[in-house]
């Protein structure tokens, strides 16, 4: 019947738009609750790509054996028991307790308690109603059913970071998702009571006949239904996880990639003929060279509009290549087709699998994007084998560029490299440049964002460097928050010509700093003795890099303390600090903690603020305008604000910096140091102060440096 063919396709369409609406839901979720890390987005896809193998094979142990009526109606129950899950919870958000040193399983327990069953129902949807469909309509198997899923996951993931997140709290995302599952579990319901027809079984029996004339597909062919996907997603992880480490960990840079993957899908099995190997391959050899050339440069950077084409480019190629060849490979016996897309689905996981834990696990640098280049050469050279010496010759010879290009990436990594380390929150790296002409210079990287450096020689040990230099916003919130006198301008000039900034105590009195962020601990070479500076770090591989690679902290006359763990979640825990400045500088890579920048975050600073105390957002960034969101921060938390934007000197090792000041201080921004330094923190129109529930970076994001 007509109307229930269209009820198939409305189903599928609707499981698939849930599916993938709820990841960047859920994931955003748990931001918060660890640190705000790129790895967050990584770790949540292998969870999803491995829930959707297992929905896959829930699919096909339900229509193992005919169907019977009993698994049938065990379908239904576990539609059910999802639906009064999703009740019992109201989809509640996840609270979770700091638990930074087991991030992954914290990541897949919150997941499956709290999207679990659904997430894996809505998984098995696509080839479990392409079998009810060929079971109860008849006719060839329903590839084009797999084409609008993935058109249903498409138009979720474009909505989700251009009209849902700009527009939609969380609380009301997850009403209205809950909603949709709802109207999903009926329409399922409707289609799992529909009878197979006299007419049907006989046209089954007479198929599985001419199935048994069929050949069953080769073992070789088999493997490439489960190597094709696994490069693919691989492709999909490494560029997703190069975007959110280097520029924002942002739902937007999330839905790009995952986006053209997508794409490559539907494109392979609902438009197939518009697939034309050779020109693919063509391309594709170009865009692996070039990029895998150019990440092997460690020291270049492209602007985030060329980068972002670029990778998207090369990941969209790599998987309308996998994908298209393996719809080529496709079964032509209808009783294979769960098989078909079970390891469509089995290759998936292990790729997002190997690059979002296995590989930081495994190696101490990142090469990620490298391993999946290479991958995906040696695929091309097994699924092009039998078209001649000329694509062998091809692809092998690009495998071999890879391989070197890997090789050179691995040596730029070493390359005065003191220490590499990898764990969850991203890849750190300790390096020492020594030159004739400029004293030795040491600094620690995450990834390729340079997060503190330290002068060794001629008396700029304890100089602040990179962004904290003494004519920097925290430089100067740090050295006049507390010295009402304004006597202390002559400590200021005697630091800016690189002493330690010693303090006459009798100047000004000690002073309580609180550093959201450690990196290097550069922040501590302004301590001096009765002051007293906590640092709040998450990542627990950074504290002992500080300690004993670099010398702040240990040089610092003033009394040292560390939080370990979130800082918003360690700040609840605390009684009232009494910061008299408390500077915000977490960051992972380039991109910043969103919960850090809330109203809700604001309002626990500012309990741990002296009553005329500073908090110091550094808003240096190259691809995000965040002083816009600050100035609506301060205006919600009646606090004034003022910019502070210095330019670098590379005689000091100070940077271009950019910093925004809340006080409620009455005469700080008025002192003859800082009012000419300061301006007035400039608004967006229609931009909404961040909250908890509330956040996206859409309306600050530029596409050119800054």
């Amino acid at each position: 019947m007509p109307f229930f063919r269209s009820l198939y396709g409305i189903t599928v369409f609707l499981g698939a738009f849930l599916l993938f609406l709820v990841e960047p839901m859920a994931a955003k979720q748990l931001l918060p609750a660890l640190g705000g890390s790129s790895a967050v987005w990584l770790t949540c896809l292998v969870f999803f790509q491995v829930t959707l193998l297992l929905g896959y094979l829930y699919a096909h142990w339900l229509t193992r054996d005919g169907a019977p009526g009993w698994r049938r109606n065990l379908y239904l129950a576990s539609l059910a028991i999802a639906v009064m899950l999703l009740l019992a919870q109201r989809f509640s958000p996840v609270t979770l307790s700091q638990r930074s040193d087991h991030p992954v399983a914290t990541i897949f327990a919150a997941l499956t308690l709290t999207i679990g069953l659904p997430f894996l129902l809505l998984g098995a949807t696509s080839p479990l109603l392409q079998l009810w469909f060929l079971r109860t309509e008849g006719g060839s198997i329903p590839y084009r059913l797999f084409a609008l899923s993935n058109v249903g996951s498409l138009l979720a993931l474009i909505a989700y970071p251009f009209v849902v997140e700009p527009n939609l709290t969380l609380k009301l995302q997850r009403a209205l998702w809950s909603l949709g599952f709802l109207l999903y579990a009926v329409l399922c319901t409707v289609l799992a009571r529909q009878p197979t027809s006299v007419a049907r079984t006989a046209a089954q029996t007479s198929s599985a006949q001419e199935e048994s004339t069929i050949p069953r597909t080769r073992a070789a062919t088999k493997w490439l239904w489960f190597l094709l996907p696994m490069a693919a997603a691989m492709q999909l992880s490494s560029v997703t996880a190069h975007l959110t480490v280097n520029i924002a960990a942002i739902p937007l840079l999330w839905m790009l990639p995952l986006a053209v993957y997508l794409l490559s899908f539907i494109l392979a099995f609902e438009f197939p003929t518009l697939y034309r190997r050779g020109i693919v391959v063509r391309l594709l050899v170009v865009m692996l060279a070039s990029l895998g050339y150019a990440i092997s440069k460690t020291d270049v950077s492209l602007p985030i509009g060329v980068a972002i084409l670029f990778f998207l480019v090369e990941c969209f190629l790599a998987g309308l290549f996998c994908h298209a060849e393996t719809y080529a490979l496709r079964p032509q016996r209808p009783s294979e087709t769960t098989v078909f897309y079970l390891l469509i689905a089995a290759g998936g996981a292990v790729g997002t699998f190997f690059i979002g834990i296995a590989s930081p696990l495994i190696f101490s640098a990142n090469y990620d994007l490298a391993i999946s280049f290479l991958v995906t050469a040696v695929v091309a050279v097994m699924v092009t084998w039998h078209d001649g010496w000329p694509q062998r010759l091809l692809w092998t010879t690009a495998s071999a560029l890879l391989l070197i290009f890997a090789i050179m990436l691995h040596s730029a990594y070493t390359r005065d490299a003191m220490l590499e380390v990898r764990n969850f929150y991203g890849t750190l790296r300790v390096k020492q440049t020594t030159t004739p002409q400029a004293d030795p210079e040491r600094m620690l990287l995450n990834g390729t964002i340079q997060h503190g450096t330290q002068i060794f020689g001629n008396g700029l040990t304890r100089t602040p460097t990179t962004y904290y230099a003494v004519d920097s916003g925290i430089g100067l919130a740090l050295r006049f928050c507390c010295n009402a006198s304004g006597s202390d301008g002559a400590r200021g000039s005697d630091s800016a010509r690189g002493s330690d900034g010693a303090r006459d105590s009798d100047v000004a009195p000690a002073r309580n700093i609180g550093v959201i962020g450690l990196g290097a601990g550069t922040l501590a070479a302004y301590g001096h003795p009765g002051d007293r500076i906590r640092f709040y770090e998450i990542n627990p591989l950074v504290r002992p890099i500080a300690q004993n690679l670099f010398t702040y902290l240990r040089d610092s006359p003033a009394q040292i303390t560390f939080a370990d763990g979130d800082a918003r979640t360690s700040l609840t825990r605390e009684a009232p600090q009494n910061f008299d400045v408390l500077a915000v500088d977490a960051f992972s890579g380039d991109a910043i903690p969103l919960h850090l920048l809330t109203i809700e975050a604001i309002t626990l600073y500012k309990k741990h603020l002296a009553p005329n105390g500073i908090v110091a957002f550094h808003v240096s960034n190259q691809y995000l305008n965040l002083a816009p969101e600050i100035a609506q921060l301060a205006i919600a938390a009646n606090m004034p604000s003022r910019l502070i934007e210095r330019p670098g000197d590379d005689a000091t090792g100070a940077y271009r910096s950019t910093w925004v000041l809340l006080t409620n201080s009455p005469t700080f921004f008025n002192r003859p140091e800082i009012a000419p330094a300061a301006s007035k923190t400039p608004t967006t129109p229609r931009l909404r102060p961040w909250t908890d529930d509330y956040s996206s970076l859409l309306p600050i994001l530029q596409l050119t440096h800054h």
